[in-house]
Formats: structure tokens, sequence, C-alpha cells
């Protein structure tokens, strides 16, 4: 019931306090992971936890909240050093850069993230819905439009809307690490490694910076 959602989202424990709600995380996160989805019961994320399922009512509300929960924790870092990379003073296609960057990598470590955001957002409740736009959506976007603006200010980038650029980014993350699955039945390809995961990030690199620099920027090579 959407009532029932806790809409307050439990900050991540400090490091070294394996709380009852960390574990319930955990062990979420984990099987989304073992699975290739984001299909798993409180059963199933009782029994990998130790926990009692019950818990998932005390802690989160029910198991949307714990859901919602999970995908605040595993944005955080990346969410938080948005400001900090803004402020830079280095060119916005270094920032470009380093964003493509981070993305991927926090999609490398969750790989279920944004099936998540897409449940929250769209087969769920209002509330969460919400908590997902304010918490995730609207401040990436914000910070997008707002290094695409200064990209395009002096003379680095091309005009580029910023709903198709987090679109073109968030979509490419999404398919190569939870759609990989699916792609290796057809392919062959291996898992995603490290290795996978820095040759993503440099393709990713080239293939967005080459279509957004501006012609003087191509040209010089930057």
């Amino acid at each position: 019931m959407a009532s029932e959602l806790n809409t307050s989202i439990p900050t991540r424990p400090a490091a070294g306090k394996n709380t009852t709600a960390e574990k319930l995380l955990v062990a979420a996160s984990e099987l989304m992971i073992e699975r290739a989805s984001i299909e798993v019961s409180l059963s199933d994320i009782a029994q990998k936890s130790g926990v009692n399922a019950a818990l998932v009512k005390y802690h989160f509300g029910n198991k949307d909240g714990l859901l919602l929960a999970l995908l605040a924790r595993d944005a955080a870092t990346e969410m938080s050093q948005l400001e900090y990379l803004i402020s830079q003073p280095i060119s916005p296609t270094a920032k470009l850069k380093l964003h493509i960057g981070g993305i991927i990598r926090a999609y490398y470590q969750f790989p279920y993230m944004n099936r998540l955001i897409h449940y929250l957002l769209h087969e769920s409740s209002t509330e969460a819905a919400d908590e997902v736009s304010k918490f995730f959506v609207a401040p990436l976007l914000d910070f997008q439009r707002r290094l695409l603006a200064e990209g395009i200010k002096v003379g680095e980038f091309r005009n580029i809307d910023p709903v198709m650029f987090y679109t073109s980014l968030v979509g490419a993350c999404d398919h190569l690490f939870f759609g990989r699955h699916a792609m290796s039945r057809a392919t062959g390809v291996g898992p995603v490694t490290d290795e996978v995961c820095r040759q993503y990030i440099k393709h990713m690199e080239a293939l967005i910076c080459g279509g957004m620099l501006s012609e003087k920027k191509a040209v010089n090579g930057e």
C-alpha cells in the first residue's frame, strides 16, 4: 500500500555498523545482481540477510520502501559528487569525461540501478516516484543541463538537448550492465569485468564526446 511507504530516506549506516536495515539492503542488492533481476521476494531477502521479514516494515514501511532506500544508498556517492565536479577549475570536456566514468562505474557496481529507477518511477506509488525524482533524476538532469550549458557557452560543445543526453548515457549503461545476460546468449560475450568497465568508459567517452564536441574542439583533437 502506498500509505505504508516510508518516504524518509534512511542514510547509509557508518562503516562498521552492520545494522539490521543495512543487512536487508545488502541482501536485496546481492540477490538482484545474482539473478539479474529486481524481482526478488521479501522472503528471499530475509533468508539471505538472516533477518526476519517482518522487520522490513519496521525499517522501510514495505518492500517498495526498501527498494527506494536501496536506490538512495546506491546513488548517494555519485549524486554527492555532482556539485563538487561542476565547481572544479577544469574544462567542460574534462568534467564530461569524469561524469561519464562516474556514472558507468556506479552502474558497474549496481547493474540493476536503472531497472529499479524505472520500477519506482512507473510501477510503484506516487510517493516513491516523487522521491526518486527528488534525489536522483532532478539533480542529475540539473547537473547535466549546467554542464552542457557551460560547454556550449565556451564553445566546446554543440547544442545538445539535456534530456537526450541523459537518455543516451543512462540507457547505454543499462544495456551493458543489466541487459548483458540477454546479449550474451546472442553474441557469446562474457561477464562485465573491471577491464570491460574500463574499456566501456573509453568507448563512451569517444562516442559521446565525438558527437558533442564543437567543430573547433573536434578539429583540435581535444
